[in-house]
């Protein structure tokens, strides 16, 4: 499968673009800093250079078109304001899924992040706030087009860059805690690889199922 990732110099999609290659895909990563570009490389992707919160829609659906599924892992990233939270986490996964449904490429996961549908505590800060919010309302635009795209969200929790361990809790209702960024990829892998999972917004943490059966028995 010809699969594009939006953010691709991020942890994630690197991680995922490895995995991907390394079962006889083809990556294409869509980066911003053409510098990022043989990291890229490294990983066994292709890189694209496109800035997702400058690009058209038309520019955007150029680059996704003959892909046989879009991976959403941009992110401002630690460290940025609350109007890249906007613009990245909001605005370019919007225009992603447009992209992706113009070039009519169905299949698309949306990485966000665990439990943004509760309420934000009282004490959280405005950056923190920003965040959540933009991530909800990405995941609401994608909930909305179910005529449009097959679309998955999949939500994890506190992000780390410990081993993968393969063993993950995944569902509607999981336990808060946290997950590896190499576990997240080998579950969009297997989200991929399973049409069952259409559809379904998914929290992920580290747990003790091994992540194909855990995927295997959401789709069932």
């Amino acid at each position: 499968m010809r699969i594009v990732i939006a953010g691709g110099h991020g942890k994630i999609a690197l991680s995922l673009a490895r995995a991907l290659a390394d079962r006889g895909d083809t990556p294409v990563a869509l980066i911003r800093n053409p510098d990022h570009s043989q990291d890229v490389v490294d990983a066994g992707a292709e890189p694209v250079v496109i800035d997702l919160e400058r690009a058209t829609v038309t520019e955007l659906t150029e680059r996704i078109m003959g892909a046989d599924a879009v991976v959403f892992a941009a992110g401002a990233g630690p460290g940025s304001g609350a109007a890249r939270k906007e613009t990245v986490d909001h605005k370019a996964a919007v225009l992603t899924a447009d992209a992706a449904a113009l070039a009519g490429v169905r299949r698309l996961i949306q990485i966000s992040a665990i439990d943004v549908d509760r309420p934000v505590a009282e004490d959280a800060d405005e950056v923190w706030r920003a965040y959540v919010a933009a991530k909800k309302a990405a995941d609401d635009d994608l909930r909305g087009r179910d005529l449009d795209l097959d679309w998955t969200i999949l939500r994890p929790g506190r992000l780390t860059d410990e081993a993968g361990t393969g063993l993950v809790d995944l569902g509607e209702e999981v336990e808060r805690s946290s997950v590896s960024r190499a576990d997240v990829a080998t579950v969009i892998v297997a989200l991929l690889d399973e049409p069952g999972t259409v559809g379904r917004v998914l929290n992920l943490v580290n747990g003790g199922t091994p992540v194909v059966e855990a995927v295997r028995a959401i789709a069932e």
